[in-house]
């Protein structure tokens, strides 16, 4: 454990220096193919960085704020775009901020939007509940059925990004007062497989990916098949480089092969809404199933495909296993250093 928090720290140091790097050539390089080329090598780097870290819980979380999200950021920012460009420059400490974390400042705040980033305190004491029960529950797995086991790793997964991004984002609005746009939006009230991806289940991926991959696919498309039919294309693109980061986040679990099961799911998810699409397109949008019905349909077609396609690789891996395991090295070894620090006070007091 030691050595792997000497290596995060190394990579944090190298994070920072490349995020103010970035920063610098900006005053420098205008916007364009010349700041692409600056800035690419950081690009590289970000997506080498996680494998200096063999722990599930650094590494899966470095891959997705570093070498996914900081990564799509920079990659707009060459071009003048994205949450790390505006006009004035941003300040360099919440240019690092917004590189670093699943974040996004609400420029223009309204009533209704800092609603949805603050959730009552309620909500999230119940979350947590949850959570707690979810873990414990764990212990008994061996009596519950496979299926179950796995629809147990499907609320894990939405408890625990919920909560981690909350306090990321809360940890960035009190000590930068900045206020955030909201991470997720009470996905399990979505009334379609739109509405689940698009504005409701982990938003900071959704506003990083339309920009980075659905508009521009979707403006070629309209030269090439006209405007009714260029969010297809744009959303089967948006969806396969979804997959495909995904798949590096799983590769940086295991550094084996990948099987290819979780870019499968995002293809089936941006196939099935690509048709959600054209049927809303042939009936002018004037017929839709009401919410009661649709919603719990929409819930069980991701849980069920969740089970088929995405939740084998956590088991594949020995994922939550794992972190468990981590998170107990990693208690002992707060514990130690407290030891050590206590037992070289006494040797100073005289």
């Amino acid at each position: 454990m030691e050595g792997e928090i000497n290596n995060f720290i190394v990579l944090l140091i190298t994070v920072l220096a490349s995020i103010c790097y970035c920063h610098a050539i900006s005053k420098f390089i205008p916007n364009g193919p010349l700041r692409l080329v600056a800035i690419f090598p950081v690009v590289c780097l970000f997506l080498y960085l996680p494998l200096n870290l063999s722990s599930v819980n650094l590494g899966s979380t470095t891959t997705f704020f570093i070498s996914w999200l900081a990564n799509f950021k920079l990659l707009l920012f060459a071009f003048g775009k994205g949450p790390l460009s505006s006009n004035p420059p941003i300040p360099l400490s919440h240019f690092i901020t917004i590189a670093c974390l699943p974040i996004k400042i609400q420029n223009h705040p309204s009533h209704q939007t800092t609603q949805k980033s603050h959730k009552s305190p309620l909500n999230y004491a119940i979350k947590i509940m949850l959570f707690s029960t979810l873990l414990r529950s764990y212990s008994y797995k061996q009596y519950y059925h496979p299926k179950f086991i796995m629809l147990l790793y499907c609320f894990h997964i939405y408890l625990s990004l919920d909560l981690t991004l909350a306090m990321v984002g809360a940890l960035v609005r009190a000590l930068a007062r900045l206020e955030l746009e909201p991470q997720f939006d009470d996905p399990y009230l979505s009334s379609s497989l739109q509405d689940f991806w698009g504005r409701r289940w982990n938003l900071m991926v959704t506003g990083i990916l339309r920009p980075t991959v659905y508009d521009p696919v979707r403006s070629i498309s309209t030269r090439l098949i006209g405007r009714k039919w260029s969010p297809l294309p744009a959303v089967l693109s948006t969806f396969f480089v979804s997959g495909m980061m995904h798949e590096l986040i799983f590769y940086n679990f295991g550094r084996v092969k990948p099987t290819w099961e979780v870019t499968c799911f995002f293809l089936l998810h941006g196939m099935c809404l690509a048709v959600e699409i054209v049927i809303k397109k042939a009936v002018n949008d004037k017929f839709r199933l009401p919410p009661i019905v649709s919603g719990p349909l929409v819930l069980v077609f991701v849980v069920v495909t969740s089970i088929w396609l995405f939740i084998p690789s956590f088991l594949k891996y020995e994922v939550y296993v794992r972190a468990g395991r981590e998170a107990v090295a990693f208690v002992e070894f707060v514990k130690d250093v407290g030891k050590m620090d206590l037992v070289f006070c006494n040797q100073l007091d005289p």
